[in-house]
């Protein structure tokens, strides 16, 4: 069971502010750049997540048509060319020139609606030798659970949000009960205060 600080520390960005939201909406996901064999893979993991939050798929979003894109590329410079992609992401050319320097493999990106909750994500996979060598099924889970919430930018530095059972990987016991507790309807979709940390808290100890 994770202790409150424990929890705090998960949606504590490295500036020291809280920062906690969950999708506001029906998650409406698409993916680019795989096989069949590999989309199956995501869209498991999507489905498995989307089931132990109690959150909702669809097929489509009113706004976006896709609020969840996904893409698997070779190298940064792809992503200009990408058609319409400059208008969901602001200053994309800078933001891939850092990107490339900073010899990165993965970003995400967020947007919010009115009331702070998630109304779109978009998840960037340059797939360098480090990540080929990572299973799909690992590197689905993993990308797709970093997707699920505002997780700070410092809470899986320095521990992976997945663990190995066996010869399986699964989503840790003690971030899932995070994800569920998050996704409880009485909690608010988008939190600021650190206290949110203890009603989080509270939800984890309440009987199931």
């Amino acid at each position: 069971m994770m202790t409150e600080k424990e929890i705090e520390a998960l949606f504590t960005r490295s500036d020291g502010s809280y920062a906690f939201a969950r999708w506001g909406r029906p998650v409406a996901p698409v993916v680019f750049g795989v096989t069949d064999d590999t989309l199956e893979v995501v869209k498991g993991a999507l489905e498995a997540v989307m089931v132990l939050s109690g959150h909702q798929m669809a097929e489509t979003d009113p706004e976006l048509g896709s609020n969840m894109m996904i893409f698997f590329f070779r190298d940064w410079d792809e992503l200009p060319d990408v058609p319409g992609l400059d208008r969901l992401i602001n200053d994309l050319v800078p933001l891939v020139a850092r990107l490339r320097e900073a010899n990165a493999n993965q970003y995400r990106v967020f947007h919010f609606d009115a009331a702070g909750a998630i109304k779109a994500c978009f998840v960037f996979l340059r797939m360098d030798e480090v990540l080929c060598d990572v299973p799909a099924e690992t590197l689905a889970l993993s990308q797709i659970v970093q997707s699920v919430l505002l997780w700070s930018d410092t809470a899986f530095r320095d521990a992976s949000p997945l663990a190995r059972t066996g010869d399986k990987t699964i989503l840790r016991p003690d971030i899932a009960s995070v994800i569920r507790a998050a996704y409880d309807p009485v909690m608010p979709a988008a939190a600021s205060d650190a206290s949110h940390a203890l009603r989080l808290s509270a939800r984890l100890q309440a009987p199931q």
